[in-house]
């Protein structure tokens, strides 16, 4: 059993030898523990940095990619290195590696597919009142989306089995966490919640320039991904909702009509007809978005087979190994 610890980075030479120092070499129940590190075209020495403090591999673009494309490039080079289980942390070290051996445990022991390092945000003194309340929003709303009972969501501290990484395939380029939720559900996939401590941040974060910033970009991510995987759940509602008032606009219309002689109201009747119309054409919006979800649906499968089958031929990955 191979275990590989992953850590995307953009520009982290001054932080990375710190949170390498503080990853396990061994766990229990894994036969070699492997560090890769994923180098987001970082413009200064990480990739130097990262060989010398210790990593077994780097993934290195010439360019910044983005974080969920760093995450991605990171686990289709683990599957080919073997890893049997994959743990992805940051390298500001915010998570505590000690937690590493019980966020595997239930992947172990048969129980999940996918576990999410739970920091339990209401107790982080660091983030202020408004912070915490942006996160237990974001969390309760990223459980519906995804349908899952993440306590979470925005926690990159997580660790994927073998068979739950073969079917993640990321579209967004901002960040990983709410899409690889709902592709876990889709693929039905088992998921568990551990507690996992926080160390006192090093460095403001990287991702998020302030709290308007943050929500703003999540809001964005979430409405997005969720438009790509439950497009009827958000525009069913929307277009009922307006043929429903297109029918409220009428009523005075109809009323006048039950009541000669009638009044032709035709304000009234063009703002239903303009509701009416809106509500139809937000319908086929979702009718058309649910056909390409399907079409989305026989691509990720697709790209299943395709990634088994290159692990089966050892496709080897574009990496620099430690000598």
């Amino acid at each position: 059993m191979k275990l590989i610890i992953q850590i995307p980075c953009l520009n982290e030479a001054d932080y990375l030898p710190h949170a390498l120092a503080s990853l396990p070499r061994e766990v229990e129940g894994f036969d070699s523990v492997e560090w890769l590190v994923i180098d987001d075209g970082s413009k200064d020495k990480t990739t130097e940095v990262a060989m010398a403090s210790g990593a077994d591999y780097v993934v290195r673009f010439s360019e910044n990619q983005g974080l969920a494309a760093a995450f991605q490039a990171g686990v289709d080079a683990a599957l080919k290195l073997g890893a049997d289980v994959i743990v992805n942390t940051d390298a500001d070290n915010q998570y505590d590696a000690s937690a590493i051996p019980d966020l595997v445990k239930p992947i172990m022991d048969k129980t999940a597919d996918v576990v999410v390092g739970d920091r339990d945000t209401d107790s982080v003194d660091e983030f202020s009142w408004l912070k915490r309340q942006l996160q237990k929003l974001g969390t309760r709303i990223a459980q519906q989306f995804s349908g899952t009972e993440v306590n979470d969501a925005t926690s990159g501290f997580r660790a994927i089995s073998r068979e739950a990484a073969m079917q993640i395939n990321l579209v967004s380029k901002f960040t990983y966490t709410i899409e690889s939720l709902i592709q876990v559900d889709d693929a039905s996939l088992s998921l568990a919640n551990v507690p996992v401590k926080r160390n006192e941040s090093v460095r403001p974060s990287r991702l998020f320039g302030s709290t308007w910033k943050y929500v703003r970009r999540n809001a964005w991510t979430m409405i997005r991904v969720y438009i790509q995987y439950r497009p009827l759940r958000l525009f069913m509602p929307m277009g009922i909702t307006f043929i429903l008032l297109a029918f409220i606009s009428w009523l005075p219309w109809l009323i006048d009509n039950l009541n000669p002689p009638a009044t032709p109201h035709l304000q009234s009747v063009i703002l239903g007809a303009v509701f009416f119309i809106s509500g139809v054409q937000v319908l086929l919006f979702g009718f058309i978005a649910d056909s390409i979800y399907s079409v989305r649906s026989l691509s990720t499968k697709t790209l299943h087979r395709v990634r088994d089958i290159e692990l089966r031929i050892g496709v080897q990955p574009k990496i620099f190994k430690r000598k």
